[in-house]
């Protein structure tokens, strides 16, 4: 597993890529999972576009 996101995202309007749990991507030859360490089923239908447990992340702070 790796928090690392894909570039390009996988489901790029999905919240689980802004979200603060932080989500884990799962990579197979053909496709890429999103696992939530909240949710109890994990992975999450995607794109994720509501979610109850969602919380954004804070902000990066800019490089100088």
């Amino acid at each position: 597993m790796d928090e690392t996101p894909p570039s390009p995202l996988p489901f790029p309007t999905s919240l689980c890529h802004r979200c603060a749990a932080p989500p884990k991507y799962v990579r197979t030859k053909t496709s890429t999972f999103i696992l939530c360490p909240l949710l109890p089923q994990k992975y999450a239908p995607q794109p994720v576009l509501q979610c109850p447990l969602f919380r954004p992340r804070s902000p990066e702070p800019e490089a100088k």
